[in-house]
């Protein structure tokens, strides 16, 4: 879908300073700076584009999705001149934004990426936790790339069911914070990369400490073991034909039971791992069963204590999972737009986008997460869509990048 060209009114008022505060703030100058000169990125003349201040226009393109790549441009030199007091003079042309943007290129964005965009829940975060453990989810989903042969040849199309798709595609994969909605350990690739090829990297980011929900697509032995390896404690679900017989059955009806790699490891009861099993029918409705509707889940978990998880909890918790795609669908058609491509019409470009568009998420759901702390309620409270205008209403008249998140939660 083409986009409209905005015009970003006022720009150089208060407000527009202080959304761009809100973005400088999440990722400070130094750290932008230690990352480009650690990619070998940072320029060694002064040019009228600086690298730095490449990294926040890649960023501030996210928010302005729709609005010409020259506006948005024009917001962030005002950004940087009343924050960094930086004098610039002049406004780059289409042609020398893409050269800055290739200049810069895409590891020191998804360096800053891998840096800052972490989890964010704190003991005091409400939701985003069972019984001390954090709850993260991992799924997938892709985006819609310029239709370019460079974009064509190295990401790929999607087959639909009348052929192949209109826009090449990459496929994604991340971890949530589903308390929070960060998305963090993300990693990319293109159209024909499995789900399954991409997790294997993106499992890395599990740390004790927390509690990783999945769904049937994720499950094989190799990466439970793998999962399970990194110290956290797993909620997967598994498909419901999966071979799990009764070894021990538990007083709040799950069981325990042992997986193996293959049939010929069960069969010689080698290197198997025990697991729990909890089995239950979700109902379409408070009225009863509705055998046409109804649907059967099967959940394997590392927490094998039925007194302390009973099963009960642990299938009521299992639905947190959907939290991830609720975060997919603000960071696709909230913060990018319904039915807009990214802009970047080379594979490399398109890799700077992508980490851009998931730190310009993580700036908006770290102020969220913050303004809930201070009123004392769950994050996802919050409406992500009118964040950044409940910022611009509500913020006082002030360039500082520092200021309390109390104001933003006042307009919710």
């Amino acid at each position: 879908m083409g986009r409209n060209r905005k015009v970003l009114t006022g720009v150089g008022k208060v407000t527009d300073r202080l959304s761009f505060g809100v973005l400088a703030r999440t990722l400070p100058r130094e750290i932008v700076d230690e990352e480009l000169i650690r990619k070998q990125r940072k320029e060694k003349r002064l040019r009228s584009l600086p690298s730095y201040m490449v990294v926040y226009y890649v960023i501030a393109m996210s928010f302005y999705a729709q609005t010409g790549v020259v506006e948005v441009l024009r917001w962030v030199l005002e950004g940087v001149r009343n924050l960094f007091g930086t004098q610039i003079i002049g406004i780059a042309t289409k042609g020398a934004i893409t050269v800055a943007r290739s200049r810069v290129g895409a590891e020191v964005l998804e360096a800053l990426y891998r840096r800052l965009v972490l989890p964010q829940a704190v003991c005091k975060t409400k939701g985003a936790w069972y019984d001390d453990m954090l709850l993260v989810a991992i799924d997938g989903s892709t985006l819609d790339l310029q239709d370019t042969r460079e974009n064509a040849e190295h990401f790929g199309y999607a087959e639909g069911g009348r052929g192949e798709c209109a826009f090449p595609k990459i496929r994604f994969v991340s971890l949530v914070e589903t308390g929070t909605h960060v998305l963090f350990g993300a990693r990319m690739g293109s159209n024909a990369t499995s789900e399954l090829t991409l997790a294997q990297e993106v499992i890395c980011s599990l740390k004790e400490g927390m509690l990783c929900l999945a769904d049937r697509l994720y499950y094989s032995f190799d990466f439970w073991n793998k999962a399970r390896e990194t110290g956290a404690q797993l909620l997967w679900r598994v498909k419901n034909n999966m071979i799990l017989p009764v070894q021990e059955r538990l007083s709040d009806g799950s069981w325990l039971t042992t997986i193996y790699a293959d049939t010929k490891s069960r069969r010689h009861q080698r290197d198997g791992v025990k697991v729990r099993v909890i089995n239950y029918r979700l109902k379409s409705d408070g009225n009863g069963e509705m055998p046409g509707n109804a649907q059967d889940y099967l959940l394997l978990t590392t927490l094998l204590d039925c007194e302390k998880h009973p099963a009960s909890a642990l299938a009521g918790l299992y639905p947190e999972r959907w939290e991830i795609e609720i975060a997919y669908d603000e960071f696709k058609t909230h913060l990018r737009g319904g039915r807009v491509v990214l802009r970047s019409k080379t594979p490399e470009l398109v890799r700077q986008e992508f980490y851009g568009f998931l730190l310009a998420h993580f700036c908006t759901r770290q102020l969220m997460h913050e303004a809930a702390l201070v009123n004392d309620i769950e994050p996802l409270r919050f409406s992500f869509k009118h964040t950044v205008e409940i910022i611009k209403r509500k913020l006082p008249a002030s360039t500082e990048v520092g200021f309390s998140p109390s104001a933003v939660s006042t307009a919710s």
